[in-house]
């Protein structure tokens, strides 16, 4: 009879935006991945900041005019790359909203939020929530009065969530973590950091996520039998 497998420790930190696609797509792949492996790795998941378009005034653009001037997309292209990320969020579970994606937001204040869910322990639930209200709903996730709602429904309180949005109040920790990832080579995201050195760009395929984990699971547990 074989002896039970150790769980291996495993630290994850997910550096990514609420309002990029991507994201989203890679965020439920990787979440599948950790899914599968369940029994052979704990998973440490550190959300991060990355500010897509930190120029951006808090109304927000028009997506269709950002994207054309931003990356010179034609009205065809936007409309296969907008059928492309619906179906691999389908084949995914999560839903984008059909037409509800009309504005692109400044998500600083959102960034705040989530630095915070991070110390009270509802760091990927914040996270889930502001996917869904933007991409799904179609919300503004910019307005201070549905980031804290979006917060409620999270499990977190929204007198304190509206409390950190009108004072800033994680304002410099959160620019220090987006300068780090900047400074460390991150220019696009979702940038998956496995382990603090092993990179993984793009909202790839469950079985991708899922070598990789049982990967450097197994390197780390050969590791620690060598010592």
């Amino acid at each position: 009879m074989n002896a039970p497998t150790t769980s291996v420790p495993l630290r994850i930190d997910f550096v990514s935006d609420v309002v990029c696609p991507w994201c989203a797509i890679g965020l439920a792949a990787l979440e599948q991945a950790i899914e599968r492996v369940r029994d052979e790795v704990t998973v440490e998941m550190h959300v991060q900041p990355f500010e897509l378009n930190p120029q951006i005034a808090t109304e927000g653009e028009e997506i269709n005019d950002h994207l054309r001037r931003k990356y010179g997309l034609s009205d065809e292209q936007l409309a296969q790359n907008r059928e492309r990320i619906r179906e691999r969020g389908a084949e995914l579970g999560f839903t984008f909203g059909q037409g509800a994606r009309t504005r692109i937001y400044n998500t600083f204040d959102a960034h705040l939020l989530l630095h915070w869910a991070g110390i009270e322990g509802r760091q990927l639930e914040l996270k889930h929530a502001l996917l869904r209200a933007y991409f799904t709903d179609g919300e503004d996730v910019s307005d201070h009065a549905t980031l804290a709602r979006v917060a409620a429904e999270a499990g977190l309180s929204a007198a304190r969530a509206a409390a950190i949005l009108a004072s800033n109040e994680y304002e410099d920790a959160v620019r220090a973590e987006e300068q780090m990832f900047l400074r460390a080579g991150i220019s696009a995201v979702p940038a998956v950091i496995f382990e603090r050195q092993h990179l993984v760009s793009g909202g790839q395929p469950v079985e991708v996520f899922e070598r990789v984990l049982r990967e450097l699971a197994a390197d780390k547990r050969g590791a620690e039998a060598a010592e």
